[in-house]
C-alpha cells in the first residue's frame, strides 16, 4: 500500500493533466506560479503561528496544509516527490555526524 504522501502527489499530478471542475489544486495550478507560492508562504506563516501558540491540532493541521501546498509546487516545478525522499534518506544516513559545537568567548 503506497504512502499517504505518495497518493496525495499523484492526486496533484493527476489534477495537473487532468483538469477538474471545482478543484482547487486545478485552480492553483490555472493561477500559477506566483499564487502557489504565495500559498505556500502563507501555510507556512500560519504553522508557525500555531506552533508558538502550543495548539498541536492546529499545527498537525496547518503542516498538512502547508504538505499540500508544497506538493502542488513540486508538481508545477516538476520536482518528484521520490527525489525529496532520496535526499530525505540520504540525510538520514549522516545521523550521527554532528557538528562540532565551538565555545565563543564573548567577552572578546
Amino acid at each position: 500500500m503506497a504512502h499517504p504522501l505518495e497518493l496525495l502527489y499523484e492526486v496533484v499530478l493527476d489534477r495537473k493533466t487532468q483538469k477538474q471542475e471545482g478543484s482547487y489544486t486545478c485552480y492553483l495550478f490555472d493561477k500559477g506560479l506566483d499564487k502557489i507560492l504565495k500559498k505556500v508562504g502563507e501555510e507556512c506563516a500560519e504553522t508557525i503561528i500555531a506552533a508558538k501558540n502550543g495548539d498541536n491540532a492546529e499545527t498537525v493541521m496547518e503542516i498538512s496544509d502547508l504538505l499540500y501546498h508544497l506538493m502542488v509546487m513540486m508538481a508545477q516545478q516538476g520536482i518528484a516527490l521520490d527525489d525529496v525522499l532520496e535526499e530525505l534518506e540520504k540525510r538520514g544516513q549522516k545521523i550521527g555526524n554532528l557538528k562540532v559545537m565551538r565555545d565563543t568567548d564573548k567577552n572578546t
